[in-house]
């Protein structure tokens, strides 16, 4: 509406500032998450993508700085971006800071366009697994381990059980399924820009001056310089933030956080920090 009132006017009297709204998708892609170990996921990211698109603007500009995570929630998150730039027929720029690798870089390729600073880390197109086992770790400090199921499979890749040949197989004919799905929309979304190049798809991982050669992205670049270029020097970024109330706040009216909740969360954090921190290591950050 503001866009139409602006052309009815006199050009004399026209604004010439454009503001483009910002989002920030930044940290490991998980479902969950919570007070303690926010992370990226449709549903905490889902509302701050609709309030950008609502915005009246030409495009959209989204930075990222994610090592991946969750195949799943990536899908979700990139996938929920392109159908609101269809509906509201607007532009998605995307521009990397240290990282966007795996599913990270899957919803990077949302962007109708995709830059990045020639340091930056791109790709990662795999999939992975980890996990530790503990055997004879059992055995050492004399433990039984009892599991009791209702199916032979429900207690397939057991960490404290020997890892079975049939298990790991069963496992990496799903990783090949996941793997399949991200080449596919990478394909997709970036068409003949893709150099034929046989590592490609392998799960290696680049800086961006290098991506840019494979056609992972599309130009080197930091937001406000491409934005203010593209869109006039007036140009004002507008970063969309999730509202946080009064009440919301302190916490008032809301439901009371008690110490065996604080404390079962600290430990679920423990766990997820961990988890986190190898992914970023992954990438030497």
């Amino acid at each position: 509406m503001k866009r139409l009132l602006n052309r009815l006017l006199p050009k004399s009297w026209r604004s010439t500032v454009v503001t483009i709204p910002v989002i920030r998708l930044h940290g490991t892609i998980m479902a969950g998450g919570g007070q303690f170990r926010p992370s990226l996921s449709l549903a905490s990211t889902a509302g701050l993508i609709e309030k950008a698109f609502g915005f009246d603007a030409p495009a959209i500009a989204i930075s990222i700085n994610s090592p991946g995570g969750s195949p799943v929630q990536s899908r979700l998150i990139f996938k929920r971006i392109r159908d609101l730039a269809a509906e509201k027929n607007k532009k998605v720029l995307v521009f990397v800071e240290d990282v966007a690798a795996s599913g990270g870089y899957m919803i990077a390729v949302a962007g109708d366009e995709i830059f990045a600073d020639p340091s930056s880390i791109v790709g990662s197109i795999g999939v992975v697994s980890a996990s530790f086992g503990f055997p004879e770790l059992m055995k050492k400090i004399g433990v039984e381990r009892r599991v009791h199921t209702a199916g032979q499979n429900k207690a397939v890749l057991d960490p404290f059980k020997p890892e079975k040949k049939e298990d790991v197989e069963r496992l990496k004919a799903l990783q090949l399924e996941v793997h399949e799905t991200f080449i596919d929309l990478v394909k997709e979304r970036r068409g003949t820009k893709l150099k034929d190049d046989p590592d490609l798809f392998t799960g290696l991982f680049w800086t961006a001056k290098k991506g840019l050669e494979l056609g992972l992205v599309d130009a080197l670049g930091d937001m406000r310089s491409v934005l203010k270029t593209r869109f006039g020097e007036k140009t004002q970024l507008k970063l969309i933030t999730a509202p946080r109330g009064l009440f919301g706040r302190f916490g008032l009216f809301g439901s009371r956080i008690s110490a065996p909740d604080i404390a079962a969360a600290a430990a679920t954090g423990v766990i997820d920090a961990a988890e986190e921190r190898a992914l970023w290591a992954r990438f030497g950050l």
